[in-house]
């Protein structure tokens, strides 16, 4: 079943950001884009090419509103050790939930069952907490950054501008469509 158009499910979570530790849940997130970025384990090989490659983009999602939550299985304890020994994952400024419960993993429905792990995924949430998207991928393929920050903006402008979508490649600035019975077959 898609998660797409569902509201995130309460949770209550330990987490590291910025030297400290602290808690999170829904709450957190109520009235804000956000983004949760679960990935399988701390102290692996893809996952901190992709927390690094976020948290290269990560000046430009907060300009944009959004808050970055990454998720795995890991303690919050684990997240800080990680942080302070990897050159990549030290950039990481936003907020690393450590899940060990899987009450998160299995909200998102991103669990390895039988291996305690969450799989690859990424979901943007609106301010009203409901999913607009998600992406999961397997074991090896890691994710892209550059290409998550154009897909927010366009939730963004479909959020703003109700009637318009926004098509294949859509960078911001580009133009839109209005889909109508006239169009159909046009394009």
């Amino acid at each position: 079943m898609s998660l797409i158009n569902t509201k995130i499910l309460p949770f209550q979570e330990h987490a590291y950001r910025n030297g400290e530790f602290i808690d999170v849940s829904e709450a957190d997130v109520a009235g804000k884009w956000a983004i949760f970025f679960f990935y399988p384990g701390d102290f692996t090989f893809v996952c901190p090419t992709e927390l690094g490659d976020l948290a290269d983009h990560y000046d430009e999602l907060q300009k944009l509103g959004v808050e970055v939550f990454s998720v795995s299985t890991d303690s919050h304890f684990v997240h800080k050790a990680w942080h302070t020994e990897s050159d990549t994952v030290s950039k990481v400024q936003y907020t690393m939930i450590g899940d060990p419960s899987l009450q998160l993993t299995r909200n998102f429905d991103v669990e390895r069952v039988g291996a305690g792990q969450a799989d690859r995924a990424t979901f943007l949430v609106d301010p009203q907490g409901v999913i607009q998207f998600y992406e999961l991928t397997a074991e090896g393929i890691g994710r892209n950054a550059e290409e998550l920050v154009r897909k927010v903006k366009a939730a963004q402008y479909i959020a703003a501008h109700p009637g318009e979508v926004c098509p294949a490649k859509w960078e911001e600035g580009d133009d839109t469509l209005a889909p109508s019975i006239d169009l159909v077959g046009m394009i």
